[in-house]
């Protein structure tokens, strides 16, 4: 279901992905907080980094502009054939991988960094995914991966956004989300006890959740998750670093 709604989404982020690729700032998110700001990464030049959920491919292109060797996998092929064009748009290539990131064909540890901004971080079971971003990294390998918060999917009307200020769901029980609104497709979530949990019950250490509020000069779009003045009272988005034992 994501696979078919992606893939009938693709031409609604071609421009978006253009500016991104363009962009020689690393930024996160809806806000585009800057790397300087968040610290999310570390030193990628020389590592080999997989990018699980890749879309169009901006962030493989800013990591490997910093000496990375990135691969980056995607469910839908659309999506891809977007990252393909950019490639060739901006002469940098690397892997593109057409892929689901809870059954990946690549080797058991092959890489230093695991990464996913939204991509598996929401759209991937993470009871499949995470235990597959082990398999895949090295000793002392890190998972970073940054999508909507867990505030946030416990406020998000079940039919139209922004987010809301009041709790529309319980926190008992959360995992999978079928949105009505969204073309059949399905998003995950899970508390953050129940995600410690995951990432040590799948050989991970968990080194930091970075939660972070919108710019003060943020202006909110057309079409928000959430306004600028929710997101500068609750995080609209969280990130999570981890390593591999």
């Amino acid at each position: 279901m994501n696979r078919a709604a992606w893939d009938a989404d693709a031409p609604e982020w071609v421009e978006r992905g253009r500016r991104d690729w363009a962009s020689e700032r690393i930024s996160w998110g809806i806000w585009h907080v800057p790397e300087s700001e968040l610290g999310l990464l570390p030193d990628v030049e020389g590592l080999d980094v997989v990018e699980l959920g890749c879309g169009t491919g901006y962030v493989s292109s800013w990591l490997a502009r910093r000496g990375a060797r990135p691969v980056a996998l995607d469910n839908s092929g659309r999506q891809l054939a977007t990252a393909a064009s950019f490639q060739r748009e901006f002469d940098l290539g690397f892997p593109l991988i057409h892929a689901d990131a809870e059954r990946v064909p690549l080797r058991d540890a092959s890489f230093d960094l695991a990464i996913s901004e939204y991509g598996a971080a929401i759209w991937c079971d993470p009871y499949r995914w995470i235990p597959e971003a082990a398999r895949l990294l090295r000793s002392g390998g890190q998972l970073i991966f940054l999508g909507h918060s867990y505030v946030s999917m416990l406020a998000f009307p079940d039919e139209d956004l922004p987010v809301s200020e009041t709790l529309q769901r319980p926190h008992f029980g959360m995992h999978r989300f079928a949105w009505a609104d969204a073309e059949g497709a399905v998003e995950f979530a899970v508390p953050h006890g129940e995600m410690i949990r995951l990432l040590r019950s799948s050989g991970f250490e968990v080194e930091d959740l970075v939660e972070y509020p919108a710019p003060a000069d943020a202006v909110t779009p057309s079409d928000p998750l959430a306004t600028a003045e929710w997101s500068r009272r609750w995080p609209i988005e969280e990130a999570w670093k981890a390593r591999r034992r």
